[in-house]
């Protein structure tokens, strides 16, 4: 491993300490180096908050050390006003010469402005270094620019015999399926992830409540739709805990955290929910279920990863879990596993 590639790893390692926090940002390390030597690292911690540059340039001790050193950063750096300054300007302020960059931009304020401004100061620009490992640390911020829709993960949980739900229609109570480990990893996901979507069934059949208990970080927004009736106002979606939507054919509202979105039911419902998703700068989400809301994703090939979490126990009988034809790794957590799939 040379150098570079030591520093940008680096970097990412850094910027995933961001992760659940940074949203719409993308997640951002940087790491100065001044002969073979770290001598200040950074990323960016929070939406609103200083970007990975500034914080990295703010750790040096010795500034006078800037006008001779090398900075490592995983994204270009920005060159509008937002929240924050533009960071270029800030890197020809303090006079570094040298900037080692993973990705160029695809946000349409920066997509190449950044670098311009670095090279337009004469300082020297070497990019594409451990460019696809860059690319699928912020696969979120690249499909939600190039794709105009969030970054879309489906995710459920099956019996070793392929049911995700008991038969409730011969009686059947429902059961838990996997084991407290991966309800962690549960929870562990959805602070990874902007919103959450599960159909109006879902709701009525197990009223969850789609927040984060079992780990520590912010809920995720959380959706459903509803075409034709509302459902009893006593579920957990109706609490006003965290932000909640309601895709629906008959208003549009907002009262305290819930939202009532109005949507054409006679035209293509997901491509107006991804629509509204990409306007509210959401750039993932977890589609959750049940098996028909997951099923209209995977026919329409609207999804660019899948969690299954497939448990040791067998229901015999019940409602079969979705198929994805397409090749997937196996990580084991105990007694049950996840087949993690990628859309390419």
């Amino acid at each position: 491993m040379n150098d570079d590639h030591l520093y940008m790893k680096r970097c990412f390692q850094l910027a995933l300490l961001g992760e659940g926090n940074v949203a719409p940002n993308p997640l951002v390390g940087a790491v100065i180096v001044h002969n073979g030597q770290i001598i200040g690292e950074g990323y960016h911690k929070q939406y609103g908050f200083a970007h990975a540059e500034v914080n990295a340039v703010d750790s040096v001790k010795d500034k006078s050390l800037l006008a001779t050193s090398t900075l490592y950063v995983n994204l270009e750096p920005c060159c509008h006003w937002g929240k924050t300054p533009p960071c270029a300007e800030m890197i020809v302020k303090n006079k570094i010469p040298k900037v080692v960059i993973a990705n160029r931009d695809t946000n349409p304020k920066v997509s190449g402005g950044g670098i311009k401004i670095l090279q337009d100061n004469a300082i020297e620009v070497v990019s594409g270094v451990l460019e696809q490992q860059g690319k699928d640390l912020n696969r979120r911020f690249f499909t939600f620019h190039q794709r105009k829709r969030p970054y879309i993960i489906l995710k459920w949980a099956e019996t070793a015999d392929g049911f995700i739900d008991t038969d409730r229609k011969q009686g059947d109570k429902p059961a838990w399926i996997t084991n407290d480990i991966l309800r962690v990893w549960v929870h562990k996901q959805r602070v990874r992830e902007d919103a959450i979507l599960v159909g109006f069934n879902t709701i009525i059949n197990d009223n969850p409540q789609l927040n984060v208990r079992y780990y520590c970080g912010k809920n995720p927004v959380r959706m459903t739709v509803i075409k034709d009736e509302m459902p009893p106002t006593s579920l957990h979606f109706f609490d006003n805990s965290q932000p909640t939507v309601f895709f629906n054919n008959w208003k549009n509202e907002v009262a305290d955290n819930t939202a009532y979105i109005k949507i054409d039911f006679a035209a293509n419902v997901i491509d107006q929910i991804l629509s509204v998703l990409y306007e509210r700068q959401i750039t993932s989400l977890i589609v959750e279920g049940g098996k028909r809301t997951l099923e209209t994703f995977i026919e329409g090939n609207l999804w660019d990863e899948a969690a299954v979490l497939v448990g040791d126990k067998k229901f015999q009988r019940g409602l079969q879990s979705p198929k994805l034809n397409k090749k997937f790794t196996i990580t084991s957590f105990g007694n049950n596993i996840i087949r993690h799939y990628r859309n390419q």
